[in-house]
Formats: C-alpha cells, structure tokens, sequence
C-alpha cells in the first residue's frame, strides 16, 4: 500500500475508534455484531470481540464492504490478537420455533457470554440485546461501519457463517451454498423450487418459493 493510501486509511481507522475512546474509562469494550439474519438456509451467527487498543487492523470495516480474500485475512488477525472474542449460533431449526429477531439475541448473548473476559460495555450493531444483565449497552445504527469493534464482530461471524454454509454446499451440492450462502438468489429459489427443500432451510423463510 502507497504511504498517501495508508496514512489515509489509518486515519478512517482511527475515526472508527471514537465510540471505543469514548467509552474507554469504563473498562473492557465489546463489539457485537450478526451475520445470517436474511438467508433463507442455515444459521444466524453472532460474534463479540474485544480489541487491543493499540492494534490497528488495514482494511477493518463493516465485512459486507471487504473482499472475501480480505476478510479471511482480517478473521486470523483478530482471532489472533483479540483480548478475547466469543461466537454464537442459532440454528435453523431454532430460527422457525422462535423467529428471527428472537434468535438473532440469543446468538448476540451467546457470543457475548462465549468470551473469556465478561466486558463492561457492549458496542452493538443497531439493537439493544435483552437479558445481557448489566452489561452497558450502546445500539449503534450502521455499527459496523462506524466502530472499529463492531467491524470486527462482523467479520467474526460472517466469516464463521460463511464458512458453515461452504461446508453445507458440499453436503447439499445442488444448492450452491458455497457460492450465495443461503441467501434468495435467483439460483437458489430455482433449486428449491426443483428440489424441495434440504433440512437446512428455514421453513417460515420459504413458504412462497
């Protein structure tokens, strides 16, 4: 990277750390954040880390706006140099019994209770996460692009999910899961309109294909 493009992107870095130096007297900072919450297949997974203040990570930002080959190079950085992080999923079947919204705090609480480290604030992306005891929250709309935790929560779990869904792609090839994770693709919707559905898909997602 050219020293003009690297300065600049330490500087959008350094920008997304103000709710982290905002906050930074209260003890451990949280970043949570989901991925999954729209496929119609598989799991929602949520991911809480906590990041050394000193560390900065090129390219961190909201995991939709990263390539997948940089994403997967920001997962080991952070899993690698993270004070602690935790990962939470909820499975598809568990999505249909209580509804999406339902299953996107439970994964939320479970990453957040996943961690090795209880954190004093939580930094969440848009929602505030019921039954997290008293743990401060701070719902942040469009968190991901705006906090330097949240970002890397959201790179945690799309990766982790990502991930999942290439291993269920193998399992059930003629889905394709491995190339739009679950999400309603045009190849998708004909694929379950040619052969049903596989036990991975959600069934209230899917009712109208």
């Amino acid at each position: 990277m050219k020293q003009e493009k690297l300065e600049a992107e330490i500087a959008r870095l350094e920008g997304m750390k103000e709710y982290e130096r905002q906050y930074a007297g209260k003890g451990f900072i949280c970043g949570v954040d989901e991925a999954g919450r729209g496929p119609l297949a598989g799991p929602v997974v949520a991911a809480a880390v906590i990041l050394p203040e000193d560390e900065t990570f090129i390219y961190l930002n909201d995991s939709k706006k990263v390539t997948e080959k940089r994403r997967e190079a920001l997962y080991e950085q952070i899993v690698s140099k993270a004070v602690s992080y935790g990962i939470g999923i909820v499975s598809h079947d568990i999505i249909d019994e209580i509804n999406i919204l339902q299953a996107t705090y439970r994964a939320m609480r479970s990453a957040v209770e996943n961690m090795d480290i209880r954190p004093d604030v939580c930094l969440v992306d848009a929602v505030t996460i019921p039954d997290l005891g008293d743990i401060e929250q701070v719902p942040i709309i469009k968190g991901d692009a705006k906090s330097v935790s949240i970002a890397a929560a959201s790179v945690l779990a799309k990766v982790t999910r990502d991930r999942m869904m290439a291993e269920m792609g193998e399992r059930y090839p003629q889905y394709g899961f491995e190339k739009h994770k679950g999400y309603g693709t045009k190849a998708h919707m004909e694929a379950i309109r040619e052969f049903g559905p596989c036990p991975e898909h959600r069934r209230t997602f899917i009712k109208n294909v």
